[in-house]
């Protein structure tokens, strides 16, 4: 590996591990994981939707007020000023968290379908697995946090 390519890893690692950000982030998600399950099983419960279609609405919800909240609060040092680089970040955001959401959709669809697991421990099971994957990639990717 090269200096140059071994110092990237480098500053990427220690960005990723900053234990203020990252405990900001666990905060942040846990708000949008009880509004993602809250909002899962009003649709299941109140209008006879399925676990899936209902996850793909409760899950935008939660992604929009996720970014809100890690833009005035986790990542506020991080990214320009301007109405068009938090259109380009909110773009990204949701980019970056579907890959996310696809992981905890798997996880939602294999466990109720395969294993018969209740579909609200299957969502918050999923959103668990899917929380590292949207960790490093909205850190390294919407907000660039390793180009302090």
């Amino acid at each position: 590996m090269s200096d140059s390519l071994s110092e990237a890893v480098r500053t990427r690692t220690r960005a990723l591990l900053s234990t203020t950000r990252f405990t900001q982030f666990v905060g942040v998600g846990t708000v949008g994981a009880t509004v993602d399950t809250l909002v899962l099983v009003l649709l299941v419960e109140a209008t006879g939707l399925g676990p899936i279609v209902a996850k793909i609405l409760s899950w935008e919800l939660g992604i929009a007020i996720i970014f809100a909240i890690n833009e005035r609060w986790t990542f506020a040092d991080y990214g320009r000023v301007g109405l068009r680089p938090l259109g380009r970040r909110f773009l990204r955001s949701n980019v970056v968290r579907f890959g996310g959401f696809l992981v905890t959709l798997a996880v939602l669809g294999v466990l109720v379908r395969q294993f018969d697991v209740w579909y609200v421990a299957a969502n918050v099971i999923g959103i668990g697995v899917g929380f590292f994957v949207n960790y490093t990639c909205e850190s390294l990717y919407t907000w660039q946090v390793h180009q302090e």
